[in-house]
């Protein structure tokens, strides 16, 4: 073979060698799993940069058994010095998760997306910045974080939107509760896609479960004078519209595999009419992985179930109500095990001391249950209430 020829397959096979040592230089560079995206190009369409750019992936916590929650404020999150604050009580004491308002009774959303459908509404405020890391560092503490959703009280939706609000019967103007807030009627299919949305968005940030509050109609203010553009309740019950938003939820959140959660009024649990709210208790059991009741104490009427004062009796009321819970959970054939009550540590209308505080708890586990979540408006809990982490937690290695 001539010299010429041999030359010839010499370049042919080095080129070729040059070509594969660059296909695998570069190929993870357009690799289409999650974890990457494609390169980067400039205006003319030109590759500008082969960098792999990482995609972070969210870590989310096992539900941990039992919970023990309590709930913090956005503004208090977005506040180190007041966020470090209730983060050291969850890591000193027998608490192992924190409720954070992802969405509160304004209406705002506390962090910012580029989602097209919650941007169009333009609710989002960066108000607790860095949303993410804290989310992640909350983990590292092994702390489990629950996102809240205040869904059909929501003045700031109602005044973008007036199309999707509760109105005034009388003139049709957006009507407001005795508190002067706003509610989006409840039938409202597009305001349910709107609260799934956020709470996909909460998800994806690295929330472990989403919980919904105010899934109900309005209770208080000028009922007379109100009317519900989308609920046609001509032709429905309330009851079965807050049943068409649960199975919607859980239908639509269903493939992200995150817990969901349920607020429902205190009295649902012993009482089986709606109330004119919506709200049946059985109802929500089949929809929600957990049920939280609101039992405070401060929320029951003088001389329920025979106390002239119930705040002067949070046990008896407490394991009252939640042994009616159970009964009813287990004879709609589901477990007791989801219910996980909202209890009281806060000063309404009298002042909650450490022993209340621990009567609640002592009855919602004489009562079989093991989880509870506790509410305080102002964040500033009880410390003496709550067991000490060495005597709860197990030590890490």
């Amino acid at each position: 073979m001539p010299k010429s020829s041999h030359l010839g397959i010499y370049l042919g096979l080095g080129l070729f060698c040059l070509l594969l040592v660059g296909y695998f230089l570069y190929a993870g560079d357009f690799v289409t799993a999650s974890d990457y995206t494609v390169p980067i190009y400039g205006s003319l369409g030109a590759t500008t940069s082969l960098e792999k750019i990482e995609t972070k992936k969210r870590v989310h916590l096992a539900t941990p058994e039992p919970v023990k929650a309590i709930y913090m404020t956005s503004w208090v999150a977005s506040t180190p010095s007041l966020r470090n604050r209730v983060v050291n009580l969850i890591k000193d004491t027998e608490i192992n998760a924190v409720v954070i308002d992802v969405k509160d009774d304004t209406g705002k959303v506390s962090f910012t997306t580029d989602n097209q459908i919650i941007t169009k509404i333009g609710s989002t405020e960066n108000r607790i910045r860095d949303l993410a890391t804290i989310i992640e560092d909350l983990h590292k503490d092994d702390i489990y974080v629950i996102a809240r959703i205040a869904t059909f009280q929501d003045p700031y939706l109602a005044k973008v939107r007036p199309d999707l609000a509760v109105l005034r019967s009388g003139d049709g103007a957006v009507w407001k509760d005795r508190k002067g807030l706003s509610w989006v009627d409840p039938g409202a299919e597009e305001v349910w896609e709107y609260v799934a949305e956020i709470a996909k968005e909460a998800h994806e940030l690295g929330f472990d479960e989403i919980n919904f509050d105010y899934i109900r109609f309005p209770s208080d203010g000028d009922l007379r004078n109100l009317t519900y553009p989308h609920s046609n309740l001509a032709s429905t019950t309330r009851s079965a519209v807050i049943k068409n938003f649960f199975s919607y939820i859980d239908k639509t959140l269903e493939p992200l595999g995150v817990p969901l959660s349920a607020d429902l009024f205190g009295m649902t649990t012993t009482t089986f009419d709606d109330m004119n709210i919506g709200q049946i208790f059985e109802n929500a059991l089949p929809y929600f992985d957990y049920v939280s009741p609101m039992i405070y104490p401060s929320h029951y009427p003088p001389h329920f179930n025979g106390y002239a004062d119930p705040n002067e009796a949070p046990y008896e009321i407490i394991k009252y109500v939640m042994d009616s819970a159970v009964k009813r959970a287990i004879a709609a054939s589901s477990s007791p095990d989801k219910i996980r009550p909202w209890l009281q540590d806060f000063d309404y209308p009298v002042t909650y001391t450490v022993a209340d505080v621990k009567a609640q708890k002592q009855a919602v586990y004489d009562a079989g249950l093991t989880s509870w979540l506790m509410w305080d408006p102002s964040n500033t809990y009880t410390r003496e209430a709550y067991d000490s982490a060495v005597l709860t937690k197990p030590v890490s290695n």
